[in-house]
């Protein structure tokens, strides 16, 4: 499966309405993993629009405060999404027995995925900068551009690289849940203490 290609094919689709509260529009069969990397793609979309809106200095504080919690939501969203997207490597390699000399990989597939679904969203961004505005603007976009495409090529390669290696038991993942406190009443003490 290209990874890449599912989160290019997200990120354009979400551009053809460009709605933070537009339904997510899986084209996947759910449960499927790819609808589970669609999802994740999307979560990361409209997270990436929220902080945007947050951003200029002259936003209504209330409204900033209702996108700093709805942010804190999707963030914990995207983190359980690449939970389950690690649950869904642990399963498929779990009777893979690691070699004798078998590295530890300390990033997992999901957080290496994570980037990438990223990764994919600044490439169609800076793609629109490196074609707006005067040719100096152009250029030093372009130039981003270039580094983000090659990125976009060593990650991906890495992320075969990896996939391959556990399949083949020259590396094995251990899987450390997130375990973010800010969204968490009894963990949180700026919430529990009032």
């Amino acid at each position: 499966m290209d990874l890449y290609r599912l989160f290019e094919h997200q990120v354009a689709e979400y551009h053809k309405t460009d709605n933070i509260d537009a339904p997510c529009g899986n084209p996947y069969k759910e449960g499927t993993f790819e609808a589970l990397l669609w999802e994740k793609s999307w979560v990361d979309t409209v997270q990436w629009h929220l902080e945007d809106l947050v951003r200029p200095d002259d936003v209504d504080p209330v409204y900033a405060l209702q996108l700093k919690r709805r942010i804190d939501r999707s963030n914990q969203h995207r983190t359980n999404l690449v939970e389950c997207i690690d649950d869904h490597y642990m399963a498929l390699y779990s009777n893979v027995p690691p070699l004798p000399d078998a590295k530890l990989n300390t990033e997992t597939p999901a957080w290496a995925i994570d980037r990438l679904s990223i990764l994919a969203l600044k490439i169609y961004h800076f793609d629109i900068e490196a074609r707006r505005g005067d040719a100096e603007h152009q250029a030093r976009c372009q130039a981003k551009l270039d580094t983000l495409l090659q990125q976009r090529a060593d990650l991906t390669e890495a992320i075969d690289q990896l996939l391959d290696d556990l399949a083949a038991g020259r590396r094995r993942m251990k899987l450390y849940r997130q375990m973010k406190m800010y969204n968490d009443p009894s963990l949180n003490p700026s919430l529990y203490k009032k």
